[in-house]
């Protein structure tokens, strides 16, 4: 078995920077939503597997196939890497993560639906560091509620995984996101987006635009006086990440 794909798991845990606190606060919505789509595929797998009492920090692949694991030099490395890293739960995620790679290595028709488990977790933690585990989950920033395997597995997909995507999604502040509809342009396909983000008393509007980054606009501000040449509708932040990485993607070719 090669140990090329569980090797290239270990060298993305090696250049994390697990105690960066400015790195987690400038992510903070973005760690977030990786963080709830970990916890949504880990559902997905663990009942498809019949896991559930081992959610939501689990090894999946132990589950799958409990003969498959990574090479004696990577596991050996990835124990020294972690010896040190809190909690517990953290250690199983990122160990899950290496087995996994070993495990699609091997196992190349595993269904891709539910996807990946372990790639939204390792862009969280590329993204600053960690978490601590009590009655929530704190992101350094954000504190999610763990609830149930249920509810996790229902949640809304979050798909759009581009470095990009997620950087266009950081910002200081409460934001709340609008689409710009009319005929030919429905909520899923909108003319634009944008967003109004609030932050130390002060309101910042913003479109995101061809040059793709957040630009001030009038928008909002001419549709709360009666202007409403372009309707607009209140969306997710999960949906405006679908129209940046569909914008981006074809304005960049990268699709």
């Amino acid at each position: 078995m090669s140990a090329e794909p569980s090797r290239a798991v270990l060298d993305r845990l090696r250049a994390m920077d697990w105690a960066d606190d400015s790195a987690a606060f400038g992510h903070t919505h973005s760690r977030a939503l990786l963080m709830r789509e970990y916890l949504r595929r880990a559902a997905l797998w663990a009942l498809a597997y019949e896991a559930e009492r081992s959610w939501p920090f689990l090894d999946i692949a132990e589950h799958v196939d409990a003969g498959i694991v990574a090479s004696p030099d990577v596991s050996d490395e990835v124990e020294e890497l972690l010896k040190d890293l809190a909690p517990a739960s953290l250690r199983t995620t990122c160990r899950g993560a290496v087995r996994w790679a070993a495990l699609r290595d091997v196992h190349h028709a595993l269904p891709t639906d539910p996807p990946d488990p372990y790639e939204p977790p390792l862009l969280m933690y590329e993204r600053g560091g960690g978490y601590y585990l009590e009655e929530y989950l704190d992101l350094n920033g954000v504190m999610i509620p763990l609830r149930d395997v249920e509810s996790n597995a229902s949640a809304t997909p979050f798909l759009t995984l581009a470095p990009a995507t997620l950087d266009a999604l950081d910002a200081e502040g409460e934001m709340t996101y609008y689409a710009k509809i009319s005929d030919g342009y429905p909520r899923h396909s909108p003319r634009g987006t944008v967003r109004r983000r609030v932050d130390d008393d002060r309101t910042y509007d913003e479109a995101f635009t061809r040059n793709l980054c957040w630009e001030p606009t009038e928008y909002l501000r001419l549709y709360d006086l009666g202007h409403h040449d372009i309707d607009r509708v209140r969306i997710a932040e999960i949906e405006a990440a679908t129209f940046i990485e569909t914008l981006t993607e074809k304005l960049t070719g990268s699709a």
